[in-house]
């Protein structure tokens, strides 16, 4: 049998074996997830920095290397979601619905694991320990395949997470890592329905269009980012230079970054050029349409690509906008249903562009980037889902659960 099947196998029966386990049982596990982390932090940065090594011979871009990258504070990061994630209440068991029957029949809903969640992901090893971690508190298995970019750091996170279960009633095999990163084991992975009850893609527009076009495993699928902040007429200049910073520069490889402007022309006018000119001092390049190159010269002409595309890096797409309407009509063509953020003191403009964007996360004068499950409370996510079924937005713990009925009677029968 292959990697992938044997893996898949073990989780399945891993998976079964984690049925009824306690929440104080799994949040031991987490936490000693979490100790071990930290008491590995020297051999996991090792083995993370073959990874960016390898990475800068192969020429990655320094978005998808900052990604990659792990130091001591992003391990400290990791650990504290999970202690945060352990006093999360546990959903499991959680009763949705209660119904009584004139029969005497009583039927309730409760939450329920999933079984095996499969997870491919790419770049970022932080996902190794967000699956995982939220898989185990939901009494999930998961079976892992990461890229070949952080294949190093990877494996040496997973088998953190594996001595640490080895002293816990946690089978190990509930965390498998597929270490083959070859497109077959990609392939065969979106097969294993024998093993896996969903498949998550989580990364970029090519992956994510991969998987949903080919996989036979359910996919629940999350979505690139290409985020849009609008400034409306009565934006204060303020502001907005705080947030678009904020929204552009604080981390722009990540999916809730923002990646387009769209600026109401009377506000351009008054105030267009100095933002450009703030946003080119931050080092940020600016493709724009006919009015913002006329303004601001540096700029370079927008094409219908840059309308659309997820830079992930410190480049924007600016365009001039008659009012909100034009605005949601952009954004529902062009954006990818992540977060979307509108910027005035209009409140009537902001409930319009707050119910008519087609997006998971929708913000009124506050910046993309909380779209995030440890913003939310979450502890950690699973990944931020663009689609409208079972999840939408950052999928926390109640996103990692199914449902199942539980009927109990006193030997009714149907008449």
């Amino acid at each position: 049998m292959s990697e992938v099947t044997v893996k898949g196998k073990a989780a399945k029966a891993a998976s079964y074996q984690l049925i009824g386990l306690t929440t104080k049982k799994k949040n031991e596990a987490l936490e000693k997830i979490a100790e071990q982390l930290v008491n590995d932090k020297e051999s996991l940065l090792i083995e993370n920095q073959k990874d960016l090594e390898e990475g800068r011979k192969k020429g990655l871009s320094e978005s998808i290397l900052d990604r990659i990258m792990l130091n001591d504070a992003r391990i400290d990061d990791m650990a504290a979601a999970i202690k945060l994630l352990m006093d999360l209440k546990d959903p499991i068991g959680e009763t949705l619905e209660t119904i009584e029957k004139e029969n005497g029949l009583l039927i309730k809903k409760l939450r329920v694991p999933i079984g095996v969640i499969g997870m491919i992901y790419e770049a970022r090893p932080n996902v190794t320990i967000d699956a995982a971690t939220l898989a185990l508190k939901t009494g999930n298995a998961v079976l892992l395949r990461g890229s070949s970019s952080a294949r190093h750091s990877n494996m040496a996170l997973v088998s953190s997470i594996h001595k640490a279960l080895a002293k816990t009633d946690i089978p190990v095999e509930a965390v498998q890592l597929i270490e083959d990163t070859s497109r077959e084991t990609a392939k065969e992975l979106f097969h294993l329905n024998e093993y896996l009850d969903v498949l998550i893609p989580r990364g970029g527009k090519n992956l994510i269009e991969t998987v949903i076009k080919e996989s036979t495993v359910p996919v629940l699928e999350t979505g690139a980012g290409n985020c849009h902040i609008f400034i409306d007429e009565t934006a204060e200049i303020a502001m907005v230079e705080r947030v678009v910073l904020n929204g552009k520069t604080q981390r722009p490889s990540v999916c809730n970054a923002i990646e387009s402007l769209l600026i109401h022309e009377n506000w351009f006018k008054g105030n267009g050029g100095r933002l450009l000119t703030l946003l080119d001092d931050a080092g940020i390049e600016i493709f724009g349409d006919e009015e913002v190159c006329h303004t601001f010269p540096k700029a370079q002409a927008a094409t219908e690509e840059d309308w659309s595309n997820e830079y992930l890096a410190l480049k924007i797409s600016v365009k001039i906008v008659e009012d909100v309407s034009e605005a949601i009509e952009h954004i529902n063509q062009y954006g990818t249903k992540h977060s979307e953020a509108i910027l005035t003191k209009a409140e009537q403009n902001a409930s319009i562009f707050l119910n008519k964007v087609d997006a998971a996360a929708v913000y009124h004068n506050a910046s993309t980037r909380f779209t995030d499950g440890f913003e939310f409370g979450y502890g950690a996510e699973i990944g931020i889902s663009t689609q409208k079924l079972h999840a939408r937005g950052p999928m926390g713990l109640p996103a990692m659960t199914s449902s199942k009925y539980f009927i109990y009677g006193q030997g009714q029968i149907r008449e």
